[in-house]
């Protein structure tokens, strides 16, 4: 099997509604509620050396999402696993990439099913289940060492944020303003107060405290809250989740990102003026190290 094909898109393994097959056969209806309305869900679970990291918190969410939608999860942790790591290993033998030697992304999405264009979540749907696996891409030595540049925006996307949905025309937007201005990563305020990335968590360090939005209805609750939690208890680093005001983040000593793909990551430039010192902080090299470590424990 190869990677890619003459129109570029890869042919590597998926699994949709039953049946394993290839990005290139498997085929959804165009009555597909994911497709009409992007009524549905995702989760995307990163795996090191083939092994999945904190596979079970992120099966909680999605449970979480999919109540919030009124759709009844298809499928049992158990099948979503195996589901998963027959996936990964057969992304390594259709590329020929060693799961030791290749880090992947695992995709899940769930969408209410198909159904002739109604607006109303119709009951009684099939959902359609999809998954698939592709590299990924880590932040790069450089940013690691320097840290990157981001932009802030307002947040005008909807006040459901908690809700881990297809519908991501709003973040594709704030993700497009970072892209235009030459930085990484938007960092959105609502009116005066923090929220999040376009698509990441965004954390502030002052005095040695790790600080973070509240987990409410208007911020992605990130598998990492959890982790970023767990590793300052651990470390001894203070921890605190309530409202941040544009000033106190203006004003920060470190500012970090937190996502699947980009881990933790240092900001040292926001709107062209520098966060703290200019240059990746103590706080960062601290909770980068344990997040490296918790890594080691990954799941089979």
């Amino acid at each position: 099997m190869s990677l890619t094909t003459s129109n570029a898109l890869p042919d590597t393994p998926c699994y949709l509604n039953g049946e394993f097959s290839t990005l290139q056969h498997a085929k959804i209806s165009v009555l597909d509620r994911g497709f009409i309305f992007g009524d549905g869900v995702y989760e995307v679970v990163p795996a090191y050396a083939g092994k999945m990291f904190r596979f079970d918190q992120h099966m909680a969410r999605l449970g979480r999402s999919l109540a919030e939608l009124r759709i009844e999860n298809p499928l049992a942790p158990g099948q979503w696993h195996d589901i998963a790591i027959k996936l990964i290993a057969d992304y390594a033998v259709s590329t020929g990439i060693e799961t030791a030697k290749g880090d992947q992304l695992v995709y899940i999405q769930v969408s209410r099913g198909v159904a002739m264009r109604d607006h109303a979540m119709l009951p009684g749907l099939t959902p359609t289940v999809f998954i698939m696996v592709s590299p990924m891409k880590l932040p790069s030595d450089q940013q690691r060492a320097e840290g990157v540049a981001c932009v802030s925006a307002g947040d005008f996307r909807w006040e459901k944020a908690h809700i881990k949905t297809t519908s991501l025309l709003g973040a594709v937007f704030s993700r497009q303003i970072s892209v235009d201005a030459g930085a990484l990563e938007t960092v959105m305020f609502r009116g005066d107060c923090l929220s999040e990335a376009a698509a990441s968590n965004v954390w502030l360090v002052k005095g040695g405290k790790v600080m973070g939005p509240p987990k409410d209805q208007l911020v992605l609750e990130g598998i990492r809250y959890g982790l970023i939690e767990d590793i300052c208890r651990t470390a001894g680093i203070a921890f605190e989740l309530r409202r941040i005001s544009r000033t106190e983040v203006l004003a920060a000593d470190e500012l970090l990102l937190s996502s699947a793909t980009k881990e933790i990551l240092p900001i040292t430039q926001l709107d062209g003026q520098p966060v703290g010192q200019g240059r990746p902080g103590l706080v960062y090299a601290k909770l980068y190290a344990a997040y490296q470590q918790a890594k080691q424990e990954t799941q089979p």
